[in-house]
């Protein structure tokens, strides 16, 4: 990892309705747009879905490296994420996310030690650590 602090630049470009195009530089580029619950066409990534990508994604990231740290050996990581959006004290948020990791372990492995790994991600994810909105694990092992 190089030293902190990192800086990340992204670029919007979009008009007063239709589709927006998220860039940075030597990626492709994403469309995006409002969810269906929003009225959106449904078909792009929406916001909601943009942030829950990025705390499955982190938490991924963040696992191999705890994993890895903790000699944990896993097989792989299937993960499906659930946010809530309500209206609490007159804001609209996301008020909870739910993080579903199924872990495949190969045989023999510490089942308690390979929770504990998944534990210690979802907290030193660096993107869930960023939200003020409660993450939840609800993980499951798996034995390859």
């Amino acid at each position: 990892m190089k030293p902190l602090p990192h800086r990340y630049e992204v670029r919007l470009s979009g008009g007063p309705s239709g589709y927006a195009t998220v860039s940075t530089g030597g990626v492709p580029d994403l469309r995006s747009a409002p969810p269906l619950d929003y009225d959106g066409p449904g078909d792009a990534w929406s916001p909601e879905h943009l942030l829950l990508a990025a705390v499955e994604t982190c938490f991924l990231f963040t696992l191999r490296a705890v994993a890895k740290a903790s000699r944990i050996e896993f097989v792989a990581l299937d993960l499906s994420s659930e946010g809530t959006v309500d209206r609490r004290d007159g804001i609209t948020r996301f008020t909870e996310i739910v993080l579903r990791p199924r872990l495949r372990i190969p045989a023999g492995t510490d089942r308690d030690r390979a929770l504990s790994v998944l534990q210690k991600s979802e907290k030193a994810c660096l993107v869930s650590a960023s939200l003020s909105t409660p993450v939840r694990l609800e993980p499951e092992l798996v034995t390859a």
